[in-house]
């Protein structure tokens, strides 16, 4: 078993160590939900300041053009696109998760009109289930949604489908789908596909064109570090964006939003995705978190998360077996995202305690324990601590205090 001296070799050959020191990290504290929101990056605190005071303060409306403002989803995101292999001109930012999500996947229907089933699984995050389910209902003309378990979306993927709407990571269980095996199987049955990327951008890696993907959403406050509600962001490939049309369009989609014509034209292009006025202040605090990704290679950033996974999986199963844990997903690496959940017994009790302990991760309904290993900032020896911690916790049953079983708002 690798001992605390390992871990602190391992850490001290960490090729991505220097990062760490970007980051507001409370002293003392061990922070495992990255994968939920990412740390303030130094960065942003005098980027921010200097939006709100020199661009917002002094310069008013003109920082639309003197500071950028105008361009700034589409600045970002092909900041974005790089980590994702989205490819310059695809991604931009706008709006949240599921207002995105709806805008393509009501594209997407639109372009299969002899199609009624939109395929999805029921590891599949809730929040993209009731945006199709809000659709079909508001659409009214025979659209439904079919729910399968993870393992059976290839083999339920034929005729019938008109979009397959897939989580790439897990929220969860951390499984990660096989995107190129969906996407082929898809587009073989002549069906398109839309991905949450939200627990994969900026922790695995993915190659959207490489993979013929059609469109995608994702997250920027998780692994990104972009803010609390910081602004999602969409992906269009090429070859639809001239077809594709959402059902929610307004003037930042417009071809020129300036001639307040009152028809809709669409812009060329991801353009078209946007809708309304997008939030400045958090797209300049996202804009500038990106800086930090610019030279990160994903491949090797990947490596080190498998590494932080794999140690805590294998203490935490050697330490703590015995109080009746139990892994959530996969044991392949090449089948996972670049978090750890483990079925716990009084799982939210346990999860309050560590917090308390200052190791801070989260508890996902029923019963699992998460924990979230970000490489740009995460160590060896955290991994470690938090297991120490984790074993404790259950040993001693300090989870079992009144203040700990009773359940707080957000969980």
């Amino acid at each position: 078993m690798i001992t605390k001296a390992d871990c602190k070799k391992l850490d001290a050959k960490d090729p991505f160590k220097s990062l760490r020191r970007k980051y507001y990290l409370p002293p003392g504290v061990i922070y495992l939900d990255g994968n939920s929101l990412g740390p303030l990056p130094k960065a942003v605190k005098a980027k921010v300041a200097k939006a709100v005071k020199t661009e917002w303060g002094r310069d008013l409306i003109t920082s639309w053009n003197k500071h950028g403002w105008f361009n700034l989803p589409r600045v970002t995101g092909d900041k974005i696109a790089k980590l994702v292999g989205g490819g310059i001109g695809n991604v931009i930012v706008a709006d949240t998760i599921s207002i995105n999500l709806f805008k393509l996947l009501s594209a997407a229907l639109s372009l299969r009109p002899d199609r009624k089933v939109i395929l999805s699984d029921k590891g599949n995050f809730p929040s993209d289930l009731y945006v199709a389910q809000g659709l079909n209902t508001f659409m009214r003309d025979g659209h439904s949604l079919k729910l399968v378990e993870p393992e059976h979306v290839m083999d339920s993927i034929d005729q019938s489908v008109a979009v397959v709407m897939i989580t790439d990571v897990d929220y969860r269980s951390c499984r990660r789908h096989d995107m190129y095996a969906i996407i082929k199987r898809a587009h073989e049955m002549g069906a398109l596909v839309v991905w949450d990327l939200s627990h994969s951008a900026g922790a695995v890696p993915v190659d959207l064109l490489g993979a013929d993907a059609d469109f995608a959403v994702g997250c920027t406050y998780k692994y990104l570090n972009g803010g609390p509600g910081a602004p999602a962001f969409l992906f269009v490939n090429p070859r639809l964006q001239k077809q594709a049309m959402p059902a929610l369009v307004g003037w930042w989609g417009q071809k020129a939003p300036f001639e307040f014509g009152l028809d809709f034209e669409p812009a060329e292009g991801v353009v078209r995705f946007q809708a309304g006025t997008q939030a400045i202040i958090s797209m300049r605090a996202l804009d500038t978190a990106m800086d930090d990704w610019a030279k990160i290679d994903m491949t090797k950033l990947h490596e080190k998360s498998k590494s932080l996974c794999q140690l805590f999986i294998d203490l935490v199963e050697s330490q703590c077996a015995e109080f009746g844990l139990k892994l959530a997903g996969p044991r392949n690496f090449d089948e996972r995202g670049s978090h750890v959940s483990f079925h716990c017994p009084n799982g939210y009790a346990v999860m309050q305690a560590m917090i308390a302990k200052n190791v801070i991760g989260d508890f996902r309904s029923p019963d699992l324990i998460r924990f979230g290993f970000a490489p740009m900032y995460n160590t060896h020896i955290e991994v470690w601590q938090a297991a120490k911690h984790l074993h404790a916790v259950l040993s001693q049953e300090l989870w079992n205090h009144p203040k700990f079983l009773t359940k707080k708002a957000v969980t």
